[in-house]
């Protein structure tokens, strides 16, 4: 069995505060595999999420050129060389820090995927360093978050998506990036968004234990397990008040709470079972 899942989520909490803020890089923390974004780093899982979400949209500009917008590539840039190889002439990839494995090899990996998949990419081995592989594919990786997706021209942007990111972009920020993702989308844009609404420590709703004044603040935000807490149906209402249509295309449930209501923090007490047990949805979003 795996250390990390067998741990209660209270031993979980306590490592990631202690581990923290020891003065180890996140390079340090992603090799050993105590923290991570993901599994980005294997190339057919990140093909397999790109195609997931491109297929399931549709927008002006699908079958020619496009410029597509990443939130939260994680740990790879592989984002980059994929919409690349689908067609996009330019893409974004927005994250909160520089993340991104920054050797050659997993590129060259990512190469050889697309390559066997007929969708090569020219004058590839040719890269000797990530921002050889930015040039190539015409993208940029911008690294501080909202501040940086507010760099991104007006309506220049015909494809945005993300893989359970949303639920982890702090709630003082949250509605600032939706405004964003829509100033930045064409009229005809589209953007597609898995949220995973469980807790990061097993799989629950163990965060909703906590007081926002203890869970929003700085020391807790940055320990390594943070999520928003927006509820489904306050993540859908950010959404439409942030100028966007909705079309949920897939939720998913629990058959039970797997948190006791009673072990809740009192302001998520009164929130009907309909909304607490759903873990995850897809939405597809366009400008209204």
């Amino acid at each position: 069995m795996n250390i990390k899942q067998a741990l209660p989520w209270q031993a979980k909490i306590i490592a990631k505060i202690i581990l923290s803020r020891l003065p180890f890089t996140y390079r340090i923390w992603q090799y050993l595999s105590l923290f991570k974004h993901g599994d980005m780093e294997k190339p057919e899982y990140a093909h397999h999420v790109f195609t997931t979400h491109f297929e399931r949209v549709d927008f002006q500009n699908k079958n020619g050129a496009f410029t597509a917008l990443e939130i939260g590539p994680g740990d790879t840039l592989f984002s980059a060389m994929i919409t690349h190889a689908y067609g996009a002439t330019q893409c974004y990839l927005v994250d909160v820090g520089r993340f991104a494995r920054e050797d050659t090899a997993p590129y060259r990996a990512m190469a050889n995927e697309l390559s066997e998949r007929g969708l090569p990419i020219q004058h590839i081995n040719d890269m000797r360093t990530v921002e050889d592989l930015l040039s190539k594919c015409n993208a940029q990786y911008l690294t501080d978050g909202l501040r940086s997706l507010k760099t991104i021209p007006d309506h220049s942007v015909d494809f945005v998506w993300s893989q359970a990111v949303l639920e982890h972009i702090r709630v003082s920020d949250f509605f600032g990036m939706m405004k964003e993702l829509h100033r930045v989308l064409r009229h005809r844009g589209v953007c597609s968004h898995s949220v995973d609404l469980k807790d990061h420590l097993g799989g629950a709703l163990n965060n909703l234990r906590f007081s926002s004044r203890v869970w929003e603040s700085d020391f807790m935000a940055h320990s390594g397990f943070y999520t928003n807490r927006i509820n489904y149906s306050k993540m859908l209402g950010h959404f439409k008040a942030a100028g966007f249509s909705t079309e949920v295309i897939h939720v998913d449930r629990w058959s039970h709470l797997p948190t006791p209501r009673a072990k809740l923090a009192p302001e998520f007490r009164g929130i009907s079972n309909d909304e607490l047990l759903i873990s995850s949805f897809d939405v597809i979003l366009r400008p209204r």
